[in-house]
């Protein structure tokens, strides 16, 4: 499958030795922000005016988006411009180290770009103004078009050296578009970078549309839609716009999801008043049955590794959360607490499970480590469900609703974000009420 973007030519300035500047501990929340200064990109005298491409205005966006991207992680503060005491240009070639730790940054970004011949070259520095050492240094050669892209891959590269982490912001999230009344809502697919930036809508909203998914090793995805009320498996190219479907199921199918080499789609199959679950392989269209228990099995969810995956059931009574080997075998119950316990999704680090929880007529989003141990809940709402992971595993997005007006007559629906450590819970932007969100892996990878 061809590159959904541009090419981009990366390539190494500089890359220091240092340690990173702070840890990032996933067990608690960073509660001291590290001060960032982020210097707005020096537009290089060389550059020539294309097309529509306002030069110095585009070096402006491409140090906000760092700068925005950095404040929503929660991990960083950035400071104001308006303490800034060293021009841009002189900032990028040599900091005076003394000036930016006046104003208590720790860490500086600094960089110019250049667009000439139809291109558009983008340089950035990181700076450690504790030991005045540069820590990183890399230049990006692209087509103007590609800027917001840019601020999004130098974001993550700084992450990376800042938290010892791979970041996240050059990535996009599906989701389901709601809008009209609760009774008669039309749902459209939707796509958006995981900022709120360039939403596109997937499907038309003559259909119903369901658990929209991503491909982890590509931008595929599967979901779920009734065509004259016989639910089908769908497989959408977000590049080519090219769909197909999997299968027609006389019965109820529920969330299909990707095996992790992308290979595969697992899901639940209801027949006859009971769901097991079944994968299908996308190539020979083979379909295989995983679970065959007269109680409900649904949600599964493969490990990283593949060699697992979990599930919820009513086998025992009330939903609870279950790990299978990936043939089936060697079943165990995980989850014993109060409540009940829905769609879990396993960590691409795989060290933990997402799940949603409801207990007293409230739902929680919450984590527990593989074996069902450690369980933290770290959000309560009126209505909340669907948990997914950023490709670093280290923040979930999920859907909320809620009421409004003295009598809970309004209603809407909107994706959320949190750290798993419990702390930076924001609202993401999106142009409709929204759900069933499903993160993307890293588009530069």
């Amino acid at each position: 499958m061809k590159k959904i973007f541009l090419a981009l030519s990366i390539y190494l300035i500089s890359f220091g030795s240092l340690s990173a500047l702070i840890e990032v501990d996933i067990t608690r929340g960073n509660l001291d922000p590290l001060p960032i200064a982020v210097s707005p990109l020096h537009v290089d005298i060389k550059s020539v005016e294309y097309k529509d491409v306002k030069v110095k205005e585009l070096g402006n966006n491409i140090s906000a988006i760092i700068e925005k991207n950095f404040k929503n992680t929660g991990l960083f503060n950035p400071l104001k411009k308006e303490a800034f005491v060293q021009k841009p240009d002189i900032a990028h070639l040599k900091p005076r180290f003394e000036d930016w730790r006046l104003i208590k940054a720790q860490a500086l970004v600094t960089g110019k770009l250049l667009v000439k011949d139809g291109k558009l070259k983008v340089e950035f520095r990181l700076w450690d103004l504790t030991a005045a050492k540069e820590m990183t240094a890399l230049a990006f050669t692209t087509t103007p078009s590609n800027w917001r892209r840019v601020a999004h891959i130098i974001s993550d590269k700084i992450y990376e050296r800042l938290t010892g982490e791979e970041g996240y912001f050059d990535t996009r999230i599906i989701y389901v578009s709601e809008s009209g009344p609760k009774e008669e809502r039309v749902k459209k697919l939707a796509i958006m970078d995981q900022d709120g930036a360039n939403t596109k809508y997937l499907t038309l909203g003559n259909e119903l549309v369901l658990t929209p998914r991503f491909n982890p090793t590509n931008q595929m995805v599967t979901y779920l839609s009734y065509f004259r009320n016989m639910p089908r498996v769908y497989l959408l190219d977000i590049e080519t716009g090219m769909q197909e479907v999997v299968g027609n199921f006389p019965g109820m199918t529920f969330a299909p999801r990707f095996s992790p080499d992308g290979k595969k789609i697992i899901m639940s199959f209801a027949e006859d008043g009971n769901s097991d679950i079944y994968t299908m392989d996308l190539e020979t269209r083979v379909v295989e049955r995983i679970t065959n228990h007269s109680s409900i099995d649904t949600s599964p969810s493969f490990s990283p590794d593949g060699k697992f995956i979990v599930f919820n059931s009513d086998r025992s009574g009330l939903q609870q959360i279950y790990v299978m080997r990936s043939d089936g075998s060697d079943v165990k119950r995980v989850t014993f607490g109060k409540g009940i316990y829905g769609t879990p999704v396993w960590s691409p680090r795989g060290d933990l499970i997402a799940f949603t929880k409801v207990r007293k007529g409230r739902f929680y989003i919450g984590v527990m480590r593989v074996d069902g141990t450690g369980e933290r809940l770290l959000t309560e709402n009126f209505y909340q469900e669907a948990p997914s992971w950023s490709p670093n595993g280290r923040v979930l997005v999920f859907y909320r609703e809620t009421k409004s007006g003295a009598k809970g007559e309004g209603f809407s629906a909107k994706l959320w974000s949190i750290d798993i450590t419990g702390y930076n819970e924001r609202k993401l932007s999106t142009k409709t009420d929204a759900s069933d969100p499903s993160w993307s892996s890293l588009l530069s990878k």
